[in-house]
Formats: C-alpha cells, sequence, structure tokens
C-alpha cells in the first residue's frame, strides 16, 4: 500500500507535478479516509491502549465536541469486525508493528457500531421516530441474521420488526441486547460493542421537554452492558458522562476516561508533534505560531492537546485560499456558542469578575463535578463550571504556571480553570459583548443541555 502520509505525485507534460494530499474536512468513516487517500494523523495506538486495560468490561471516553470521537471509533470497528478484511488499511500505522495483537484482533470479532448523534425531535415522538430509524439501519447491516440455521423463528420475526420500525418499546429497548445476543449465536464469538455519541438523545430531550422519557429508552438499551454474557467488551463516546445512578444503574467493571485522566490523552485531538508534521507536509510550517496560538492550549492528561477540527479547517483553507492572513473561529456554533450565552443568562451578577481575569489570561480555581447530568434544574452553581470545563470552554491550568500561593489551594476536587486558546476567548469576547448589547432573557436550565450538543 502506498505510504498515506506522502504527497502524491503525478506526471504531467513530461514533468512531476506534486499532488497534496486532501483535508479530510468533515469525514469521520476510517475506511473513507484510507481508502481515498484523505490525509490522517494516526491514531491507531487507541488498539493497543484499549486492549492493554484487563479488567475492564465497558470504557466510557467523554471529549468534547470535534475531538475526533467518531472517527476513532470508526477505526476500532474498521480493525475488530469480523466481517471484514482490513490489513491493507492499517499497514504502515503504530498499530501494524504489534504483530501478535493483530493476529489475535484484528476483523476477529464480531462487531457493533451504533452512533445515536442525529438523535433529535421536537417532542418524544419524533425522537422515539429518529431512534427507531436508528436501530432499523443498524439491523440492515446484519441482514445475514435472518439466514441463519442458528437462530430461531421468534428471533428472526423480532428482527423483522426492528427493521421494518414496528418493533415494541420493550423489543426496542433491548434491541443491541438482543443484537449482541443474536451475533453471539452466529459467531460463536463474545461482541464488541461500540457506542458513539450516548449523551445526544438525553441532552437533545431536556432540551425539548423530554427528559425522562428518552432517558427511560436510554436506560434500557445501555442493559446490553450490564451483566452480558455476549459481550466481550464495550467502547462508548459522549461529550459528557451522565451520573452512573441516571443510565448506567447497576453496571459493573465500568470506567470512565475523560480529560482529567492520562489513560487515552493522546488519543483525541492532536498533539504538537503531529501538528508540526501536518504542516511540513503541506508546506505550511511557517503558520505554526499562529496555530499554536489559536488553537492549542487544550489540557488532557499530560498532554497538550489542539482541537483537530480547527487545525484541518485552517490547513484545508490554506490550501484552498491562498489570501488567508490568519486563523479564524472554526468551532463556534450556529447559535452563538450557547453554552457561554446561557451561562451569562443564569449568572450575569456573579460571574463577573471571574470572567474579567479569564479573559485577561488569567486563571480562577473551581470545585469540578464530573458526574453532571443534563436535567440542568438541579444544576449546582459549580456544575456550571463544570460544564464549561467538560465541554472546551476552559481547560486545566498547569501546576507550573500556577502562582506559589495557589498552589497548595488546589485540594481534591478543585482545579485551576484558564481559556485554552485565542479562538475560544474571541468566542468569549463576542458572546459577552452580543450579550451587553441585548436584553438579557430570562434563563431556562435546559437551554444548557441543548447548547452542549450545537457541535455535535
Amino acid at each position: 500500500m502506498i505510504e498515506i502520509l506522502k504527497n502524491l505525485c503525478q506526471v504531467k507534460g513530461g514533468a512531476v507535478e506534486m499532488k497534496l494530499l486532501s483535508i479530510p474536512v468533515g469525514v469521520s468513516d476510517f475506511e473513507e479516509i484510507r481508502r481515498n487517500g484523505y490525509y490522517y494523523v494516526d491514531k491507531s495506538g487507541l488498539i493497543g491502549e484499549l486492549l492493554s486495560t484487563t479488567g475492564t468490561k465497558v470504557t466510557l471516553i467523554t471529549r468534547p465536541r470535534r475531538f475526533g470521537k467518531t472517527l476513532g471509533m470508526s477505526m476500532l470497528e474498521s480493525f475488530f469486525d469480523i466481517r471484514k478484511d482490513n490489513k491493507a488499511l492499517f499497514e504502515e500505522l503504530e498499530i501494524a508493528k504489534r504483530h501478535e495483537l493483530c493476529m489475535e484482533w484484528m476483523n476477529q470479532w464480531p462487531t457493533v457500531f451504533v452512533s445515536f448523534r442525529q438523535v433529535d425531535g421536537l417532542n418524544f415522538n419524533s425522537a422515539y421516530d429518529m431512534l427507531t430509524l436508528v436501530i432499523s439501519e443498524l439491523y440492515k447491516k446484519h441482514l445475514y441474521l435472518l439466514d441463519s440455521d442458528k437462530l430461531d423463528s421468534f428471533d428472526k420475526e423480532i428482527v423483522k420488526q426492528l427493521i421494518q420500525g414496528t418493533a415494541s418499546a420493550k423489543d426496542m429497548k433491548g434491541s443491541l441486547m438482543l443484537l449482541t445476543r443474536l451475533m453471539y449465536q452466529q459467531y460463536g464469538k463474545p461482541v464488541i460493542l461500540l457506542i458513539d455519541e450516548y449523551d445526544v438523545p438525553v441532552a437533545k430531550a431536556n432540551r425539548n421537554g423530554y427528559y425522562e422519557e428518552m432517558l427511560d429508552v436510554m436506560k434500557g438499551l445501555m442493559q446490553a452492558l450490564k451483566d452480558n454474557q455476549a459481550l466481550c467488551f464495550a467502547v462508548i463516546t459522549g461529550c459528557l458522562k451522565i451520573a452512573k445512578e441516571s443510565i448506567f444503574t447497576g453496571l459493573n467493571n465500568f470506567k470512565v476516561y475523560s480529560i482529567t485522566d492520562a489513560d487515552y490523552d493522546e488519543m483525541f485531538g492532536f498533539n504538537d508533534k503531529e501538528v508540526k508534521k501536518m504542516l511540513l507536509t503541506f508546506h505550511q510550517q511557517e503558520k505554526y505560531d499562529e496555530v499554536k496560538e489559536w488553537y492549542d492550549g487544550y489540557h488532557f492528561g499530560e498532554f497538550d492537546m489542539y482541537c483537530p477540527w480547527d487545525v484541518l479547517n485552517y490547513v484545508y483553507d490554506l490550501q484552498e485560499h491562498e489570501e488567508i492572513s490568519q486563523p479564524v473561529s472554526y468551532w463556534r456554533n450556529t447559535s452563538d456558542n450557547a453554552v457561554i450565552r446561557s451561562f451569562l443568562d443564569h449568572k450575569q451578577n456573579l460571574i463577573t469578575a471571574k470572567l474579567e481575569t479569564l479573559l485577561g489570561g488569567g486563571y480562577i480555581i473551581q470545585k469540578i463535578d464530573e458526574n453532571l447530568t443534563y436535567d440542568f434544574d438541579r444544576c449546582s452553581d459549580e456544575n456550571f463550571w463544570s460544564v464549561l470545563y467538560l465541554t472546551g470552554y476552559l481547560t486545566r491550568c498547569r501546576e507550573k504556571d500556577l502562582l506559589p500561593e495557589d498552589r497548595n489551594r488546589i485540594r481534591d476536587g478543585f482545579t485551576a480553570l484558564m481559556i485554552p486558546n485565542e479562538e475560544i476567548r474571541e468566542i468569549y469576547r463576542d458572546t459577552i459583548v452580543k450579550w451587553f448589547t441585548e436584553s438579557a432573557p430570562s434563563w431556562k436550565p435546559e437551554n444548557l443541555g441543548e447548547a452542549i450538543q450545537k457541535e455535535a
């Protein structure tokens, strides 16, 4: 296989002409990126790190939007899925060096990959319809089950109903459990379950007033993670960790890896070395200082990370539009960064001094709670700072950057927070200016949950 991370060459008029690799803006399908020769930052180390974690049945990884979670999950599916032969796609990637691991795991296990990022609706019925469509499309990928002599007629009838969207609510809730069991019967091997953006449906539900109804459905779907003999292991991604007692009730062997953990700290987002390599590949190395100022600064575990969505978009624009003179904010959402706006509407009289400190390049020390729910009616004051931190609007300040007198103030549960980069600083400025030019509307807590999901 031709090395992906090289410029492609073509002969034109007797001369060798360099053709730059394409930037995969908006492409989150691993196989599409690799087969079409798009530029790819090697994150296959995620596979080895995941498999090295023993004793954990279910792994939840939380990251802000636009940090490559869906692409990472797509890569896992491509690597594990027993129905595929993707050895060529992983050639020259880091994971290919681990021959024994690849022999044991590459395309050797029945795998289910489902994403809930499109589940939305103005009311429960419309959102539920979207959910049934997601499950229907998932089952259509496994039509071979209907021809299997290892399944009984009763199970096949439920499969047909799930495909047609006519299954009962009980069968919908149990659809992931059923699919893993049937695939276990078919292949004689336990199933790897990959669930992307698990928290989107409940966030949307809170915004539109059917939180409890959707939470009940999602609890049912997540029963596939509990005491499931057909499950090899599961990986789940989302923006926030919904409190264990809310959606993961009774789940054992469950481990959460957030932006505060050292595990998987390099697997989502770009590190400095990766950004330098990309800029060099596309002959834009002189833009390094600007890229770092605007898009770096996220402190995940032990690493400083760049937002990949921003870097990819900026490099793409540099290739397409030579007149671009400086970076711009690509992360800004279409609802005027409603996370910050919702925050301002609720706490305008209490946060002025802290915002001034942050905008001035300083930091604030706040208690952080990672066990949140999307039921923001019950949010404490500390939770709002936690939301800004966990969604990427603030980041952790390094200990070396703290004033000596503040280092002893960072006790368990507290974190020094700062604005990560110039892009986010600009978002704050613009949002605050707009807020002050308008009369502050009455605040609705559910607006915050919707705002978090705007960048999905």
